[in-house]
């Protein structure tokens, strides 16, 4: 051992690192979102629209979202286009966020909504029923304003019940 020895330098060109199975590393990917997803930002000069389903669901925002009637409802997406992640503010200025980077859906909004509010009692909430969201780009273009309701208000989405006559047979 004549040699003397050398610093080891991490920075040193043409070294590259390598993982613990002996492959070169690659750079950590971030994850990304579904195309034709926004950032609410990015929505400049594009209207977007809310998804009319969310109105009239009858769903108790303390109860899980999965008691909703028309599961269906609860896969689309909140917005047209879809968005990454809405701010919801809530009249008594409560705030909550939903997020999902394919596009925040209806049952997204609903779990954030559920989570901030699945420990108060039925008689804690005054109005405790989901009424719709409102989109007002000019007074705040980050958030949606959240509007419940006392009582529940549910759209039929069946046919209608034929009533039978007594008199018939």
């Amino acid at each position: 051992m004549t040699e003397p020895l050398s610093k080891v330098d991490s920075a040193v060109e043409g070294v590259e690192a390598v993982d613990a199975k002996g492959g070169a590393k690659k750079p950590r990917q971030s994850t990304v979102a579904a195309a034709g997803v926004y950032k609410l930002e990015d929505l400049e000069g594009k209207t977007l629209q809310i998804a009319k389903q969310t109105q009239k669901t009858g769903w108790k925002i303390n109860t899980s979202p999965s008691t909703v009637e028309d599961k269906d409802i609860l896969k689309m997406h909140l917005t047209e286009p879809p968005i990454k992640k809405i701010d919801l503010h809530f009249p008594l200025g409560k705030e909550v966020t939903a997020r999902n980077l394919k596009g925040v859906t209806i049952k997204d909004a609903m779990d954030a909504i559920h989570k901030a509010y699945k420990k108060k009692a039925d008689d804690e909430l005054p109005e405790a029923y989901l009424k719709g969201f409102e989109y007002d780009p000019e007074e705040n273009a980050t958030r949606f304003i959240v509007h419940l309701t006392s009582t529940p208000e549910v759209e039929s989405s069946g046919g209608k019940k034929k009533k039978k006559n007594k008199g018939e047979e």
